[in-house]
């Protein structure tokens, strides 16, 4: 899957990923390949993208999450690396 968080301000992630979980208003969203398209409100949180072997982790605030043919884009208010 693609995937993009940005932020007025910056490109926090652009790249692919095997699965991704994200802070949706009223809880925790998990995506994998072939999710049904959708957009949910973002709440304030975490962002966890894994590709292979690999994690990044972003904390977002506020925004939207929109899911289209394997294609993620969140776009928040605010995005913060939290990795070390």
């Amino acid at each position: 899957m693609r995937v993009s968080v940005i932020s007025p301000t910056e490109i926090g992630y652009e790249g692919e990923a095997d699965s991704v979980v994200a802070p949706a208003f009223d809880g925790r969203l998990g995506i994998l390949y072939g999710h049904a398209p959708m957009m949910v409100l973002l709440g304030t949180g975490d962002v966890v993208i894994r590709n292979g072997e690999k994690t990044e982790t972003l904390g977002v605030a506020r925004g939207f999450l929109q899911v289209v043919d394997n294609e993620i884009s969140i776009m928040a208010e605010e995005v913060t690396s939290t990795d070390s």
